[in-house]
């Protein structure tokens, strides 16, 4: 299984970013997706989080009301929309697929899928 992440880039503070994953390898059924990000020196972190039907969303606090999370129609790729970006949005922002336990904690995708992550610069 590989999952692509891109979209990521240099931006100046206030602005916005579309990150995209897609999902190959095999045929993914009923799975999550999700975004999380770790900056320099931190813990990775969650971001979103969206389920198969795109029905539920979860965000991160320091997320919340800035980005979106949504799915493509194929159901194996998952977009994250950023708004007002802040310089502490800044890290590698990783997506992930497959049946979380609880999909707001890295713990709870032990036996999931994760990309390579892509980076995020947001200068002030």
């Amino acid at each position: 299984v590989q999952l692509q992440a891109s979209g990521g880039g240099l931006i100046q503070a206030g602005g916005s970013l579309r990150l995209s994953c897609a999902a190959s390898g095999r045929t993914f059924s009923s799975a999550f997706m999700g975004w999380f990000r770790q900056a320099p020196g931190k813990e990775r972190e969650f971001v979103a989080a969206i389920s198969w039907s795109g029905g539920s969303t979860y965000y991160g606090n320091s997320v919340k009301g800035r980005f979106t999370i949504s799915r493509g129609n194929a159901k194996n790729t998952v977009y994250l929309e950023m708004n007002s970006l802040k310089p502490e949005d800044t890290a590698v922002y990783y997506c992930v697929i497959g049946s979380p336990s609880d999909p707001t904690v890295v713990a709870g995708w032990p036996r999931d899928y994760w990309g390579q992550g892509t980076l995020v610069t947001v200068s002030s």
